[in-house]
């Protein structure tokens, strides 16, 4: 099972309207891929980037989220309409799937969408997935299809994510500024040094760029999959990738160990909305125990935030270790930071940060 994601880029043209000749490239690697017995599941941007120029806003994406849903509406059936005709033009039917990043936090919204995706692969369809944007506000504004296909990548237990954009892959430097630029070739680890060389959004209608790719390929590592980030226009793309050939593009390895979906959600898919600080008793306890943080080992809160809103976990030095979702908000959490269980009112909650909803980060 692959997932290959498409970034804008690989399915437009300099003005920002859908290449026709683009995603007919795209599904030849698809029906290529498929001839050897292997599934794949399409996750595709360029809805809004397809909406801009009929609703005569040219190349320059608004910032409006209104705006951006109406644009979304009106371009998700042109880019659904195109990757129908492509795959049908190489024999193949596709079937579209719209999706946010909170269909995988609620355990019914999960389970129905792997049972959707699961049926129309029996049924030996593609499904053509994108983010849901004419109605998932936060995820136009903060979000992209890179994370929402990591987690269909995870929902489906998938061998491989191929992530595919207009570059060959991370590179050393910028190619434009340093003619010695160089692919990297291979990752064991998405580090700071890593991230580092990655930049912010790659275009102007597109809402990823290298880093959101290598911020992907650290879920799908985390997900025990392994991750490519490839150019869509190299020949046989997805096919090479499956291979493993060498120079495909910047591989991610994945993760001895699989983090389950509701950890993964925690981890990589909400921001953190502040910064409960633990002393060294409460680290350790987490750390090596894997407990729940209780109110007793909180010493300090930062930021303003409600009950069940993610927040990090920090010890005495400052260094975040943790993220989890708080059973307390700011203000009451301060109220009884340092108190003993016993020493809590009958009404709340004994665990300030329950185990089941605690990521430990590297």
């Amino acid at each position: 099972m692959v997932v290959a994601k498409v970034g804008t880029s690989s399915v437009t043209d300099a003005t920002g309207a859908i290449d026709p000749l683009k995603v007919d490239k795209l599904a030849r690697d698809v029906a290529e891929l498929r001839s050897t017995g292997t599934a794949v599941v399409v996750v595709t941007s360029g809805a809004i980037a397809a909406g801009l120029p009929r609703l005569g806003f040219g190349e320059r994406r608004p910032r409006d989220i209104a705006v951006l849903q109406a644009v979304s509406a009106v371009g998700q059936g042109h880019l659904i309409g195109e990757w129908y005709r492509a795959l049908s033009a190489v024999g193949l039917i596709g079937g579209q799937v719209l999706l946010a990043p909170h269909d995988f936090v609620d355990r019914a919204q999960y389970l129905h969408a792997r049972q959707t995706l699961g049926l129309l692969l029996e049924l030996g369809v593609v499904p053509v997935v994108n983010e849901n944007d004419a109605v998932a506000d936060d995820e136009i504004r903060f979000g992209d299809n890179d994370r929402l296909a990591a987690l269909v990548a995870h929902l489906l237990a998938a061998e491989l994510l191929v992530l595919l954009t207009d570059a060959p892959g991370l590179l050393t430097a910028d190619p434009r500024v340093d003619t010695e630029a160089s692919l990297v070739e291979e990752i064991s680890e998405v580090d700071h040094e890593i991230e580092a060389l990655a930049g912010g959004p790659g275009t102007e209608r597109g809402s990823g760029g290298m880093a959101s790719k290598l911020a992907a390929a650290k879920i799908a590592a985390w997900s025990g999959v392994r991750a490519v980030i490839a150019d869509a226009g190299r020949p046989g793309v997805l096919t090479d990738a499956v291979a493993g050939r060498p120079g495909v593009g910047t591989v991610v390895s994945a993760r001895p160990r699989r983090l389950p979906a509701r950890k993964l959600w925690i981890a990589f898919a909400v921001t953190s909305s502040g910064t409960v600080v633990v002393d060294d008793g409460a680290r350790r306890a987490l750390t090596e125990r894997g407990v729940s943080l209780l109110p007793a080992g909180v010493v300090a809160v930062e930021g303003v935030f409600g009950p069940d809103e993610a927040v990090s976990l920090a010890g005495p030095d400052g260094r975040v270790f943790a993220k989890g979702l708080v059973r307390y908000g700011a203000d009451q959490l301060r109220e009884l930071a340092g108190r003993r269980t016993s020493g809590l009112p009958d009404d709340v909650p004994e665990e300030a940060v329950h185990r089941d909803d605690l990521v430990l980060l590297p």
